[in-house]
């Protein structure tokens, strides 16, 4: 599953089957694992969101994610969540992929991940712009323990290019 499909996703509570909102945007931490969840605010002017754990989340498919109970959403400080996928602080969507042998692979266009392996993170897609994705399709690239999250790039091994290989829907949870 992509964490593209998962944006947008309603959210429901087991307990009493109530929809309490929609995700917009999911939290991750540097070993490329999802930690949780983030969903719709009303207010505009806080630093703080709504967020659910990702232990709190009893199931989740392509179309809602199911969550113990209301009392699983916590009020959270927006500056310390570590990284997000699409808003936030430390946002992975558009950060830049480079080798540590300083060749820039493209951008984070999305990340993949395996529902079978739960809330593991198992590969980038790699965007290397608008024509080359036309002409050539997006690449993707599977995540390694050597790869790391920081604040202007993501870092990967020097021989990640030969890695790199076309986008398709490799992940089918």
């Amino acid at each position: 599953m992509r964490l593209q499909e998962m944006i947008g996703l309603a959210v429901y509570e087991v307990e009493e089957g109530n929809e309490i909102g929609t995700i917009v945007d999911v939290m991750l931490d540097s070993n490329w694992k999802i930690t949780g969840i983030e969903l719709e605010s009303k207010s505009f002017f806080t630093s703080h969101v709504k967020v659910v754990a990702w232990e709190d989340i009893v199931a989740y498919g392509e179309d809602a994610v199911m969550i113990r109970s209301k009392e699983s959403i916590v009020k959270a400080e927006s500056d310390h969540i570590p990284y997000t996928f699409l808003l936030g602080k430390n946002k992975l969507k558009e950060l830049q992929v480079l080798t540590t042998t300083g060749t820039i692979l493209g951008r984070i266009s999305d990340v993949y991940f395996d529902q079978k392996l739960g809330n593991t993170i198992v590969a980038l897609e790699i965007s290397d712009g608008l024509v080359t994705d036309l002409i050539e399709g997006r690449k993707w690239l599977p995540c390694s323990e050597e790869m790391s999250i920081g604040e202007n790039a993501v870092m990967v091994p020097a021989m990640s290019e030969e890695r790199l290989q076309k986008a398709i829907n490799i992940v089918n949870g």
